[in-house]
């Protein structure tokens, strides 16, 4: 079917009006209508002319992509039989600015495709004016000379912190493929995932494609990407951590030569619907913070929970709380931060403030609905870096002259389906409950609160968004992030008066909810070195061999809806099991596919909660590779992702662990890096003591967190404790219990919100 004058139709279900491919909102209800052009996964479309339409929604690009022109409509979802192709792009969705998701399916056509299609969407590319003539951003070796040697050895670290989650889903071969990797300005983008098809790749192998870079490399890194190179290649270095701790101290010495301007502007609005403000944020709202002069620059998001006299104290709570605690962290100068540590630090505040608000819950006698608590985003700059942290669904965005990237993952019930690798997103938000938290702040003890804390580099000028969901809720920031935040990067508008038109649009076009955003504008100046970068390789601790790229856990449902407020959830509904929310024509084949085996030990594996965001942080969480040769394992080579029993009681400065008690290793790192006889620290999970490691089947419900993690040196492990072998049974690894019949979980309604 040829269309001469194709059109895009209005998403509002009550207008669907046609409209040219040039417009960005409706003509007649002003309704944003979104541009969705999708990659087209495989062989793509070689029986498709461009200008053809298929399966009446798609219009057909090129061979390799499409253009949804019906956005209003939930797309087709693939057959059963796609599931194990699809699985390693929803289990990544944590990567997602890097790695592309899935968006649905073209059906067979008959007589002309037998197989359905498999659409990516948000893929690297870019259009021109007229929407119909796409181009893919340059692949890394095309960019390469071209960029600063900041910019490069970005891209290597972004690459660095892709692989092990790559490897775990078995696509680590995507990475050795030029053609596969994009670059989008500051960012690395994939262009598909490419199965490493029963082989898995070594970092050997990355270190002879890194070795193409040498000679493009810029004056100042050309020696130190030579180093890296043969180090991979010859072993020396192999982990993923080890590359990345190298990558980050290369880094560090070329963020010297980057100075930077951070401006932070804040607003909160109680909106049109409410009759108080449960947001909160930092700075003072309608405050201009700048840096310098100001020697700290942190912004706060905070969205309360609990109706009257219970969210906006939990909210401004945290508020008080979160400050302090980060500003004794940043009392350290910038060159002498150590990110990971910093990393885990963010958590550990995140937990205080958790913590102090659940105790008032419990000094108040606060039960079920009636707890309050808060979401939190909080955007921490520091020299060429900036930590993002968060908690709920609050939304932390990434904005540069190329694009909008939405960089934290709502801990929602849709977000938890898709990580899991039951459902693609656009089909688990269509379901009942898919907005619903599964965690926030003072719902319960930090032992059961996982936030996510992120590292990003930072190398041009750019916007970071952080906003309550009464502003990101109907995709508003994708619709506007062109007009109305763009420009503070083209110097056509101030940060203040952007947040002002953003408030209003809140307002407006949701209006249901209170509006809290909190702008931080970035502007950078890199000059390149004279000095040669000198490549420092760490020592390897330990040999990580993860199959689990983020550690997922199950923490009590708190129900949300556009239209109130996030409520708790009673104590009389408990938080179901993945397998019980899936719909009934995705359990079956998963039962079946588990008796066969050939996927059962990844779907025993799958555990609910918290992921994190590796892209810029390697994950501490992992699990032993059965399909490598098992070697004797002991505590003098112990590594990330091995499990340890007590023989005997453990006791440290604030802790005793009696015998019996089960621990994951998180990390093993020397005490002083700089001394070769330095004391090793293990970093551990406390994990869950009442699971029957011989019998699997009687564990605890899928989702059992750990209690709590800890730190302990390794010489006061060796004499009390017995490293488990990989063929034993992981005893952190709650298993998934056989779906059930369970009662629908509803919505109650909490005192004080609007029906």
């Amino acid at each position: 079917m040829e269309n001469d004058a194709p059109t895009l139709y209005c998403p509002n279900e009550l207008c669907q009006s046609p409209n040219p491919l040039t417009h960005k909102f409706c003509l007649r209800c002003s309704t944003a209508i979104p541009k969705r052009y999708l990659w087209v996964q495989g062989e793509g479309l070689s029986f498709a002319t461009p200008g053809e339409i298929l399966g009446d929604r798609y219009l057909v690009i090129d061979r390799s992509v499409v253009l949804d022109i019906r956005p209003g409509l939930v797309p087709d979802a693939p057959e059963l039989e796609s599931l194990s192709v699809i699985r390693p792009y929803l289990r990544l969705i944590p990567y997602r600015v890097q790695v592309p998701q899935v968006y649905g399916v073209i059906p067979p056509i008959e007589g002309r495709s037998q197989q359905e299609i498999l659409l990516l969407e948000k893929p690297p590319i870019f259009t021109d004016s007229t929407g119909q003539q796409v181009q893919l951003y340059p692949n890394l070796i095309a960019a390469w000379g071209n960029a600063s040697s900041i910019r490069q050895l970005h891209w290597l670290w972004q690459l660095a912190n892709l692989w092990q989650p790559l490897l775990s889903e078995g696509v680590a071969t995507t990475i050795l493929k030029p053609d596969l990797i994009r670059v989008e300005g500051t960012l690395v983008r994939l262009l598909d995932l490419h199965s490493d098809a029963g082989i898995q790749p070594s970092l050997s192998e990355l270190g002879k494609f890194w070795q193409q870079l040498e000679q493009t490399a810029k004056p100042a890194i050309a020696e130190f990407i030579h180093k890296i190179s043969n180090s991979l290649i010859a072993e020396e270095i192999n982990s993923a951590e080890q590359l990345i701790a190298a990558l980050d101290r290369g880094l560090g010495q070329l963020g010297r030569s980057q100075t930077s301007n951070i401006k932070i502007f804040t607003k909160t609005d109680t909106g049109p619907s409410r009759q108080r403000n449960e947001d909160a944020c930092y700075p003072l709202s309608g405050t201009l913070v700048t840096k310098p002069p100001q020697s700290t620059a942190l912004a706060i998001v905070c969205d309360g929970i609990g109706g009257h006299e219970g969210g906006n104290v939990a909210s401004n709570l945290a508020i008080e709380t979160i400050q302090q605690q980060v500003q004794r962290l940043t009392q350290v100068p910038a060159d002498h931060i150590d990110p990971s540590l910093l990393l885990t630090d963010l958590e550990s505040a995140v937990a205080v403030v958790n913590d102090k608000i659940s105790q008032r819950n419990d000094s108040e006698n606060r039960q079920g609905r009636q707890r309050m608590g808060t979401t939190i985003v909080m955007a921490l700059p520091i020299g060429h870096e900036i930590y993002i942290t968060h908690v709920g669904d609050s939304r932390a965005y990434w904005i540069t002259r190329q694009g909008c990237y939405q960089v934290t993952l709502d801990d929602d019930v849709a977000s938890r389906e898709v990580r899991l690798g039951y459902a693609i997103y656009r089909e688990a938000i269509q379901q009942s409950g898919s907005g619903s938290l599964v965690q926030a702040l003072g719902m319960s003890p930090s032992t059961s609160l996982h936030p996510t804390a992120q590292r990003f580099i930072l190398d041009e000028d750019a916007v970071f968004l952080l906003t309550s969901d009464g502003l990101s809720d109907f995709d508003r920031i994708e619709d506007y992030w062109e007009t109305e935040i763009l420009p503070i990067l083209k110097a056509e508008a101030d940060i203040a008066s952007v947040a002002e038109k953003l408030v209003e649009i809140a307002n407006t076009k949701n209006g249901h909810d209170n509006v809290t955003i909190a702008l931080v504008h970035y502007q950078a100046k890199y000059t390149e070195p004279e000095l040669s970068v000198t490549a420092i390789i760490p020592e390897s601790s330990f040999i990580s061999n993860s199959t689990e790229p983020y550690p997922t856990t199950a923490q009590p449902i708190l129900v949300s809806n556009p239209n109130a407020k996030t409520k708790v959830i009673p104590d009389e509904y408990k938080q179901r099991s993945g397998f019980a929310q899936l719909p009934l024509q995705l359990i079956v084949p998963l039962i079946l596919v588990t008796i066969v085996g050939s996927l059962g030990y990844l779907v025993m594996q799958l555990r609910e909660g918290k992921q994190q965001i590796a892209a810029t942080s390697p994950s501490p969480s992992s699990q032993p590779n059965p399909d490598r040769p098992a070697t004797k394992r002991t505590i003098d080579n112990l590594a990330a992702g091995w499990v340890i029993e007590a023989q005997n009681d453990i006791i440290n400065s604030k802790d005793k662990f009696p015998s019996g008690t089960f621990f994951q290793v998180i990390d093993k790192k020397p005490q002083n890096p700089q001394s070769p006889n330095s004391e090793f620290v293990v970093t551990l999970r406390v994990c869950p003591n009442n699971q029957d490691t011989a019998n699997p089947d009687k564990n605890i419900a899928a989702g059992q967190i750990p209690e709590k993690t800890v730190k302990i040196e390794l010489s006061q492990l060796k004499s009390g404790v017995t490293v488990l072998q990989a063929d034993k049974p992981n005893p952190c690894v709650p298993q998934k219990p056989e779906p059930a019949n369970q009662a629908p979980v509803t919505k109650p309604q909490a005192e004080g919100d609007a029906t």
